[in-house]
């Protein structure tokens, strides 16, 4: 086989900034659902993390072969959308190791149903001027977050934000979150 390279292109297809989805591990296809779109919506990394309300708990021996097909289900939507990269899928981490990571981001988005006042509308137009290189999205599993764990993240920095006057099931809040991003950020 004989291969002659005719052209290159910067890929456009990447959004302005990097951003992490953290995703409580849910239980069935929603974790799937979480990936598949969320990669079509420009996550660069996919980090499961447990969470005290999460119904599915990390099983050591379980978790390599669900980490494979999560990486797989990430690759194959980010050729079906024409991704530049395709997103990172990680083993599963811990609620504080989640924490620990995600308060590293310049903008991190705490996705809490409680959080009436603080909305992510208001919170990207403050940042038009000086958009985030980093972003990291915490989406809770599908109780929710503890009213414990809510306040751990915002002692440790975390932004506690609604995303509107419905709430929305776990498998589509990171979407939507990202949509909001890629309205702010690349679309104008």
């Amino acid at each position: 086989v004989l291969l002659s390279v005719e052209g290159e292109r910067e890929c456009d297809t990447e959004p302005p900034y990097f951003a992490t989805l953290y995703q409580a591990l849910v239980k069935g296809e929603r974790l799937d659902v979480a990936i598949q779109k969320s990669v079509e919506f420009g996550v660069s990394d996919i980090v499961p993390f447990e969470s005290s309300r999460c119904i599915v708990r990390m099983k050591g021996e379980k978790e390599g072969s669900k980490s494979q097909r999560r990486r797989r289900i990430a690759a194959e939507a980010a050729k079906q959308c024409g991704r530049g990269i395709i997103p990172a899928v990680a083993e599963p981490i811990s609620f504080s190791d989640m924490i620990a990571e995600a308060a590293k981001a310049d903008l991190v988005i705490f996705c809490y149903e409680k959080e009436g006042d603080r909305m992510l509308g208001a919170t990207l137009e403050q940042l038009r001027a000086t958009p985030p290189m980093t972003v990291a999205i915490v989406v809770g599993p599908e109780g929710g977050f503890s009213p414990e764990e809510a306040e751990r993240a915002e002692k440790a920095g975390l932004s506690l934000l609604g995303l509107g006057k419905r709430i929305l099931r776990t498998e589509s809040a990171a979407a939507f979150v990202l949509a909001c991003l890629s309205s702010e950020f690349e679309l104008r």
